[in-house]
């Protein structure tokens, strides 16, 4: 039987990490890493994560499960940190019992679930995707049946939103459709669509009658925990129906426990429970049962008040690292003055920018400066560290020049 299938091509970013753990060169760089990395590229437990886990493991009587939707605890709590306002108040869509959350493995198990959703209440919605777009965006939503239509994300220059493309693409959509939107922290470019950009969406989906999925995989990499979920409360306001696919790989460093959750908000109360039962009815038949333990350490951690305060105090402290790396690599590159102004890279956020160089270039940094990165030139800003920025600029000067 599998004699007759055929051969798949490799994922490029796993194709990378394995040529680079290949690489026995001493001086190389991994830039094209998914996940954030120290000072010292480790990718390391926070301390707050390492305390819940313990409370966690010092009460736990049981290891039965906990039901589809996941730990209600969990649930409420990443509720709270999607929505909540600078005061702690939620919006009023959460006492009028207009929204849900399923838990689900990492973010991925929550795009694929929305997208299961989604076909299920609109067989005849199309998901419009603006491209350049995460790689496993297209393959992973395209699997549940939906139809994808693409649309250019960047302008010219690569270095802010091509509004005029996404306007004409929903402008285009038909009512029922839907329109996948990063929340903050674009991968792969860095991109963010500023406030009055996605209060313009926002309005374009009100008038095209359209639904917004936001992929929240990045909160508080950007600018904040606030400011990073700040479209989600502009949607809350403004929208009757979206869902969010969030994850808890980055901001709680949870990678491999898999852990996220769809937050689906709907029209009033009833709504929201058919496309909750339908969600956990599809997931059912997915996974059966969420991932527990990822889950129960971010309950455990954001309930305990000085837990909750040590979390976010690291994870800006993740973040402003991030930001320093960025604003290095732009002044070590451009004071090389090897022709091409890095500086747009300043303005970005979250862990990904793309340097723009041609394809020959990033075949001559990985062959002969042991540099690597993606074909579509995304690095990852956490890759970089004192100890090897002085290797990276020169290797970008050599190649530039």
């Amino acid at each position: 039987m599998f004699e007759q299938l055929n051969a798949t091509p490799p994922d490029p970013i796993l194709s990378l990490m394995a040529q680079f753990r290949a690489d026995p060169r001493q001086q190389k760089v991994d830039l094209g890493v998914g996940v954030y990395q120290d000072q010292r590229g480790a990718t390391p437990v926070m301390a707050a994560v390492r305390e819940a886990e313990a409370q966690l493991y010092a009460g736990e009587t049981t290891k039965t499960y906990q039901g589809i939707a996941g730990n209600p605890a969990f649930g409420d709590a990443m509720i709270e940190l999607l929505f909540a306002d600078q005061r702690g108040q939620l919006p009023a869509l959460v006492e009028q019992q207009r929204v849900r959350f399923i838990s689900t493995p990492g973010g991925s198990g929550a795009l694929r679930l929305g997208g299961e959703l989604l076909r299920r209440a609109n067989p005849a919605a199309r998901l419009w995707v603006g491209t350049p777009t995460w790689p496993n965006h297209m393959p992973l939503l395209a699997s549940t049946g939906l139809p994808m239509m693409e649309y250019n994300y960047l302008d010219g220059a690569g270095s802010g939103v091509d509004m005029v493309a996404l306007s004409e693409a929903l402008n285009s959509a038909a009512p029922g459709d839907v329109v996948l939107l990063h929340g903050c922290c674009h991968n792969p470019s860095g991109v963010d669509l500023t406030a009055e950009q996605w209060l313009a969406v926002v309005e374009l989906c009100e008038q095209r009658r359209l639904l917004p999925f936001v992929d929240v995989a990045y909160q508080g990499l950007g600018v904040g925990l606030l400011e990073d979920s700040a479209p989600l409360r502009l949607l809350a306001e403004r929208l009757p129906e979206f869902i969010v696919a969030s994850s808890c790989s980055k901001n709680f460093g949870l990678y491999r426990e898999r852990c996220g959750g769809l937050a689906i908000v709907a029209a009033d109360r009833r709504a929201t429970e058919m496309a909750a039962n339908q969600a956990m009815v599809a997931a059912r038949q997915i996974w059966s049962m969420p991932p527990a333990h990822g889950a129960d350490i971010v309950a455990t951690l954001l309930a305990d008040r000085q837990l909750a305060s040590d979390w976010r105090s690291e994870l800006e402290s993740v973040r402003q690292r991030i930001v320093a790396m960025r604003e290095l690599l732009v002044a070590r590159a451009n004071g090389n003055r090897a022709g091409i102004d890095f500086s747009p890279i300043l303005s970005q956020r979250g862990m990904f920018s793309f340097l723009g160089i041609s394809p020959a270039q990033v075949v001559a940094l990985r062959e002969q400066f042991g540099v690597y990165m993606i074909d579509s030139t995304r690095i990852n800003l956490a890759g970089i560290n004192s100890t090897n920025i002085d290797h990276l600029s020169e290797a970008l000067y050599q190649v530039l020049v």
